[in-house]
């Protein structure tokens, strides 16, 4: 019975530390996934790194979470959406993964460890966007900045592109009939399809201020949109340069 029991715990390891990380290599493979600018993710203490998002699946938070361990050599804490913790089997990858439920006291946690904390500020109004909105950012929440100036974590933004084109989403379904706040995205594609990848990390921004700023919410609020303006243009001069998308 302790050897069955020792075999399914192995099992269980294997599972979710080996076929999680192969399979990630074979992703990169199929999203052709070129990575710009690791040099700007800091090599130790906090960072606040903020991406777009987009894609009912998450695809984008799990190959950024990749390329953070493989590439950078840090193992973020990726601040994710509450159903990836709605069954059991599902919490236990979002774990395995370094995922964690995405609250201010969670990200305020890992920063004064120095860890490394992955946000997407558009939250599921960015994921769940319908495709009509591709590459459009949307409203940030502003967590993320209270975060930073707390902790006085550099925020690094972060670009990832190819996403829109592998997940395509026809709309985003509100059910407060159900569920008080609770959207749904409604895909077009179950499969990713194979378009190329790009992630690319823009240069790290330092706040000056002390933690008696984030009372003047509406100072906190115009840097919030300051920070979500720059990366649209840098989106928009990506997206621009890119070439085929699919070959």
């Amino acid at each position: 019975m302790f050897d069955d029991k020792l075999k399914k715990i192995k099992n269980e390891s294997f599972y979710f530390k080996t076929l999680p990380h192969q399979l990630m290599k074979l992703l990169k493979v199929y999203f052709r996934l070129e990575v710009e600018n690791v040099h700007f993710v800091p090599k130790k203490g906090p960072a606040v790194i903020i991406s777009n998002h987009s894609g009912f699946a998450g695809l984008d938070a799990i190959m950024l979470n990749h390329v953070l361990v493989d590439d950078v050599k840090r193992i973020p804490r990726v601040l994710t959406h509450k159903l990836w913790f709605s069954t059991d089997f599902s919490q236990k990858v979002a774990q395995k993964m370094g995922f964690y439920a995405a609250n201010y006291e969670n990200g305020v946690h890992f920063l004064k460890r120095k860890n490394a904390v992955v946000i997407f500020p558009e939250g599921e109004d960015g994921n769940f966007k319908s495709s009509d909105k591709m590459y459009t950012l949307q409203e940030f929440k502003r967590g993320f900045l209270r975060m930073a100036i707390e902790t006085q974590a550099p925020i690094i933004p972060t670009l990832i592109i190819g996403a829109e084109e592998s997940n395509f989403t026809l709309a985003k379904l509100k059910l407060n009939t159900f569920f008080k706040g609770l959207k749904l995205p409604l895909p077009v594609n179950l499969m990713p399809l194979p378009a190329k990848w790009r992630i690319v990390f823009l240069e790290p921004i330092y706040l000056p201020y002390e933690a008696s700023i984030l009372d003047d919410h509406e100072f906190v609020r115009e840097i919030a949109s300051d920070i979500q303006e720059l990366m649209q243009e840098k989106m928009n001069l990506e997206i621009k340069k890119r070439g085929s998308v699919y070959f």
